[in-house]
């Protein structure tokens, strides 16, 4: 089993990691945006939040495998209610999947987000691999659905209790 670290990223001094992270899960990407990620999906990792959430008491986290960035994670507070964590992403390159570190890290994230009552997150009515995980994980459908015009795909909202 790799050495599995889970630390803050950095803006400047993770970026190329970051970016590297990013290109080596295209696929997600592919499935998303319909295009592989570029130097806009790097920015929005390290400044984007939900709405009425503060960028500074986000998250933003790297999982780190035998001292690789093998995956990133983005939580942030206050959405859709004020005492409600959400995570905006979470994204493992290919390499890292299946092997019990998604579930490691998602566990660290609800740890950072109690005393929040509640973590959500949404998921792509198309990734059916990440509706999967979700549901091992213990989220389950809070029956709002979103269409975002911009990518043409339909999110699903997530919740777990913590």
């Amino acid at each position: 089993m790799p050495q599995r670290l889970i630390r803050p990223l950095h803006p400047v001094q993770d970026r190329a990691a970051v970016a590297a992270l990013l290109l080596q899960a295209a696929d997600y990407y592919q499935l998303w945006l319909g295009h592989d990620p570029d130097d806009a999906q790097v920015d929005e990792f390290f400044t984007a939040c939900p709405p009425n959430c503060d960028p500074a008491r986000s998250h933003r986290l790297g999982l780190f495998l035998d001292g690789h960035l093998s995956g990133v994670a983005e939580l942030s507070f206050g959405f859709p209610q004020p005492e409600d964590a959400y995570l905006g992403l979470m994204i493992l390159a290919p390499l890292a999947r299946g092997q019990g570190h998604g579930a490691a890290f998602t566990s660290h994230l609800e740890t950072l987000a109690r005393p929040s009552p509640r973590l959500y997150l949404g998921v792509l009515q198309a990734n059916t691999r990440g509706h999967e995980f979700w549901a091992q994980q213990g989220f389950a459908p809070t029956g709002v659905t979103r269409f975002d015009d911009e990518t043409g795909h339909t999110l699903f909202r997530l919740v777990k209790s913590l």
